[in-house]
C-alpha cells in the first residue's frame, strides 16, 4: 500500500517516548540548534512523547520517500531536496493518501506529520526498520542509501512493530573528513552535528551575515549541501526516483541570480523550498558564492550601486 502511494520505505514504530529525546535534549543544551527557535521553544518539551500530538496514539507509521533525481550537479549548487516542488506538499499528498486507504479497512484516529511537525522523525523511522542513523546524522537504508524524506502517520491503531537495525557505518569517516566546515562533531559514544557550522544551516536557516571564518567553508553552495551524503558509501548505488514532482530544473547563472529583484526571487522560488532564507538571506548566499569563486571579500554586494 505504501508503495501504491508514493513511499520506498515504510515500517511500523510504537507510539512512546524514545531514548533519543535525552539525546536531544543535550544537543540543543550544546547551542547546536543556533537560530532555530522551532526547535528550542515549547516545541521541543513535545518530542518527548509523541502522545503530546495525538492522545490516543498508539502506533508511528513511518515512510520513506525517496528524492535522489540524479548524480549531475547543479551549477550553482543546491541541495538535492530543493530541485523540484515543495516535498511537504507532495508528502502530505501520499500521507494522506495512504491513510485514507487504511480507514477503509477499520476507522481510526490519525495525525498526519511532515517535518514541520514536532517529532523525532528519524529516532522512530529506525525503531520502524527503515534504516540507522549515520554519523552525518541522516537516516540510512542499506540497500536504498540515504536520499528520502521522511513522513509519519500517528494512528490509534495498534500494530505489531518492526525491528530496528543494525548500525553500518563502521570505521567509515568520509562524511566527517569531506565536510568543509568541520560541522560533523563528536558526541558522547558517536557524532552529531553544529547546526551553526553547517553549510544547510548557514545558507538556509541563519538570518543575517555568516560568521567571516565559515565564509570560504561555504564554496559556492547557495541553498543547502548534499556533500555529507554524496560521499557515504552507502550512496553509491542509491536509486533514483521517477517521482516527476523532483525533477531537476536548471538554475541560472550566478551572476544573473545576483540581479534578482524581490519580485523575480518570489516568482523563481514558488513552489519550491528555495523561498525559506527570503530575498536576503538568497542574495546573500549568492554574493558568497561569487566571491568565493573570486577570491574576493563576501561582505561586498555583487549588485551594482548596493
Amino acid at each position: 500500500m505504501a508503495r501504491e502511494c508514493g513511499f520506498e520505505l515504510a515500517g511500523i514504530a510504537r507510539a512512546e517516548p524514545t531514548p533519543d529525546f535525552e539525546k536531544y535534549q543535550q544537543w540543543l543544551e550544546r547551542g547546536f540548534a543556533g537560530e532555530m527557535r522551532y526547535l528550542t521553544d515549547r516545541r521541543a518539551e513535545m518530542r518527548r512523547d509523541p502522545r503530546r500530538l495525538l492522545e490516543s496514539a498508539k502506533t508511528v507509521i513511518c515512510l520513506g520517500k525517496l528524492y535522489n533525481t540524479s548524480a549531475d550537479y547543479n551549477d550553482p549548487p543546491i541541495s538535492r531536496y530543493a530541485w523540484g516542488q515543495d516535498y511537504h506538499d507532495v508528502l502530505r499528498s501520499g500521507l494522506e493518501q495512504m491513510a485514507g486507504r487504511l480507514a477503509t479497512i477499520e476507522p481510526f484516529e490519525r495525525k498526519i506529520c511532515v517535518d514541520t511537525a514536532p517529532l523525532l522523525e528519524r529516532s522512530y523511522a529506525r525503531l520502524a526498520g527503515l534504516g540507522w542513523i549515520g554519523k552525518n546524522t541522516c537516516l540510512i537504508n542499506e540497500p536504498l542509501g540515504s536520499w528520502f524524506f521522511l513522513g509519519e502517520i500517528l494512528t490509534s491503531l495498534e500494530i505489531e512493530p518492526d525491528v530496528p537495525p543494525p548500525d553500518r557505518c563502521g570505521t567509515c569517516t568520509r562524511c566527517i573528513d569531506a565536510c568543509p566546515t568541520h560541522a560533523i562533531v563528536p558526541r558522547e559514544n558517536g557524532w552529531t552535528i553544529d547546526s551553526t557550522r553547517c553549510i544547510a544551516y548557514l545558507t538556509i536557516e541563519l538570518r543575517g551575515p555568516v560568521p567571516n571564518e565559515l565564509n570560504e567553508g561555504i564554496g559556492s553552495h547557495i541553498f543547502g549541501c548534499d556533500i555529507c551524503q554524496e560521499v557515504c558509501p552507502w550512496n553509491a548505488r542509491a536509486p533514483v526516483t521517477t517521482d516527476a514532482a523532483f525533477a531537476q530544473r536548471e538554475l541560472p547563472p550566478l551572476e544573473e541570480l545576483a540581479h534578482l529583484t524581490e519580485e523575480e526571487f518570489q516568482q523563481f522560488a514558488r513552489g519550491t523550498p528555495l523561498g525559506r532564507p527570503k530575498y536576503a538571506g538568497f542574495i546573500r548566499n549568492v554574493r558568497t558564492a561569487l566571491e568565493n569563486k573570486k577570491g574576493g571579500d563576501p561582505k561586498k554586494d555583487p549588485r551594482p550601486g548596493v
